[in-house]
């Protein structure tokens, strides 16, 4: 314990980035200005966010989190997002951070959503990323707002997959929701490099969240930065369904790009959080 403590005060003196850890998350600190809170996508590490951070880190502070399961954080219980939001709004009383601006791509998205609907006066306002209030309705055929267990014949597979074809997966899926070539290894590599519990059953604490109705309680401006893919006339009426109910929303499309916006269209994405931001 002391070798540890002794070694993040070194990076500490070494380094403009500061480092925040607990169960549920930890988070690098880096830039000055205005904070700004930073959410990425499931299965993914704050490393998402580099090339984000390295422009707006100039103006603002960032506060990059990883959530407990991914990179190289060790898991947590169930209910694992339950977990972490009550654990974020503990972190951010405590550290003065009730003005930020939330910034999250997915279910990092969602988490922002979350977070605003049941802190309504919290914020200053929401920048999503391909993020909807209500996963499950957009993946499952008919959804009513059934609950989905834990212990069900889909999880139980994935859990016995074997490592081979757990990548597999991954790698299938990561190039459904990049169009980035360049960028789709590191996706597939940090999606490998999750704990399979956490992502099976992290997924499913997911998919029985929904916002839909919640998000009318945010008062906070909210941007939606979103992908066009499979077709603009789809994703249109996606959004526009998902949030009917949301008071203040403005969405820009992002042309040709899949899931991953910040990667398939980066200039226009930097451009857009930018803006927002000043």
């Amino acid at each position: 314990m002391k070798n540890s403590i002794f070694t993040l005060l070194i990076v500490a003196m070494l380094s403009t980035t500061n480092l925040f850890s607990q169960n549920s998350f930890n988070v690098k600190i880096t830039g000055k200005g205005d904070p700004v809170l930073l959410f990425p996508g499931f299965g993914c590490t704050g490393q998402v966010w580099d090339e984000t951070v390295a422009e707006i880190s100039k103006t603002n502070k960032c506060y990059i989190f990883t959530f407990a399961g991914f990179g190289n954080l060790k898991p947590i219980d169930s209910p694992w997002f339950e977990t972490i939001k009550k654990d974020l709004e503990k972190y951010i009383v405590e550290n003065k951070l009730t003005k930020s601006t939330l910034l999250g791509h997915s279910i990092g998205g969602t988490l922002s959503l979350w977070l605003a609907s049941s802190n309504p006066s919290w914020f200053k306002e929401l920048i999503l990323v391909d993020a909807l209030a209500a996963s499950a309705a957009l993946m499952i055929p008919n959804y009513k707002g059934d609950v989905i267990p834990y212990d069900n014949l889909q999880s139980k597979s994935m859990l016995n997959m074997s490592d081979v074809d757990f990548q597999k997966m991954n790698n299938q899926s990561v190039m459904y929701m990049c169009n980035n070539k360049e960028k789709q290894k590191f996706l597939a590599e940090m999606m490998n490099q999750a704990d399979r519990k956490t992502f099976i059953y992290g997924y499913i604490d997911m998919l029985n969240l929904d916002l839909r109705s919640e998000i009318a309680k945010i008062k906070k401006p909210v941007t939606i930065l979103a992908a066009t893919n499979p077709s603009l006339e789809v994703v249109t009426k996606t959004y526009n369904d998902q949030y009917k109910n949301l008071p203040s929303v403005s969405i820009l499309y992002a042309e040709k790009s899949a899931h991953f916006v910040m990667f398939d269209q980066s200039e226009w994405f930097l451009k857009q959080v930018k803006q927002i931001l000043n």
